[in-house]
């Protein structure tokens, strides 16, 4: 675990650089164990009672459409395994970049646009980490333009660890690579809104209809939960226990009612990654089975 120290010059170097204020100072409590897994920055976030992040000044090209969030867990990752933020290196910008070559990648969606990137990477004997942060709840401020606050409300959008199967389509074929690893923080978040006198349409064009309102930063609130994907094991935990040894999507939607509306999108990327295969289609079902015997979901 980070000392106490290390943790403070690290809340002093974030400030520095304009990613956070620390508006008290004052130390009221010591790392809850479950921060203690790997996630050392956080301890700042328990130790320190008011600390917000706010919006990234922007710097280069390469960060100018980054959020805060997204800078916030670049400088931790950094500051985790004593590397450097936008290094670049054999052709590529990385995230974060290591001393010995290990490659962090920090994506808050879209994944698979990352493939061609991380392949590479991978391809050139670096070690690769790619986090995504999965958001469970989000906290939006809208403000006006002259920066009063308008509204705070909670979304009530809710995500959960079975979103990941969306983003994992275009990267079937690195995610059971002994150099790759997947890191999925669940977290919660804050969304800054600017009110605008007019209905807006986004900068990319992808709002079907204009709204009068313009997205303007992600910051982080807190880290819920860390969970590491390396092997065969860690993506099939994500299936309910109990599976006959030919199973199809509606044994899983039995097992779990809730899993019901992800069942085939948790198929389809299994038998690609390849985890699982198909063996037979009963009517409109298909059926599929371990490419391993069932106790080898626990191997490594």
């Amino acid at each position: 675990m980070l000392p106490l120290h290390r943790a403070c010059q690290t809340a002093a170097r974030l400030a520095e650089k304009g990613f956070i204020s620390l508006r008290s100072a004052s130390l009221d409590a010591v790392c809850s164990p479950d921060f203690a897994h790997a996630y050392h920055f956080f301890l700042i976030v328990s130790c320190i009672k008011k600390l917000y992040i706010f919006y990234m000044p922007r710097g280069s090209i390469n960060t100018y459409n980054e959020s805060s969030l997204h800078n916030t867990l670049k400088i931790f990752y950094a500051e985790k395994i004593g590397g450097g933020t936008e290094v670049e290196c054999e052709g590529h910008i990385f995230d974060v970049l290591g001393k010995d070559g290990q490659v962090v990648e920090i994506q808050t969606k879209n994944l698979s646009k990352l493939a061609g990137k991380i392949k590479d990477a991978l391809e050139k004997g670096h070690k690769v980490t790619l986090v995504y942060p999965l958001v469970y709840r989000t906290r939006i401020i809208t403000t006006d333009q002259e920066g009063k606050q308008v509204s705070n409300r909670l979304s009530p959008k809710k995500g959960c660890i079975y979103d990941i199967f969306r983003e994992l389509t275009g990267l079937t074929d690195i995610l059971l690579n002994k150099k790759f690893t997947l890191e999925v923080l669940t977290i919660n978040m804050i969304e800054h809104r600017v009110r605008t006198k007019e209905p807006v349409q986004t900068g990319n064009k992808s709002r079907r209809f204009r709204r009068n309102w313009i997205k303007v930063n992600k910051r982080l609130d807190e880290i819920l939960k860390t969970r590491t994907f390396h092997n065969k094991k860690d993506y099939t935990s994500l299936l309910p226990q109990g599976l006959p040894q030919e199973f199809c999507a509606k044994d899983i939607a039995k097992a779990d009612p809730s899993l019901s509306r992800y069942a085939h999108l948790m198929l389809w990327v299994l038998v690609r990654m390849p985890v699982i295969k198909e063996v037979e289609k009963k009517g409109r079902s298909r059926y599929y089975k371990w490419i391993a015997s069932p106790a080898g979901r626990n191997d490594g």
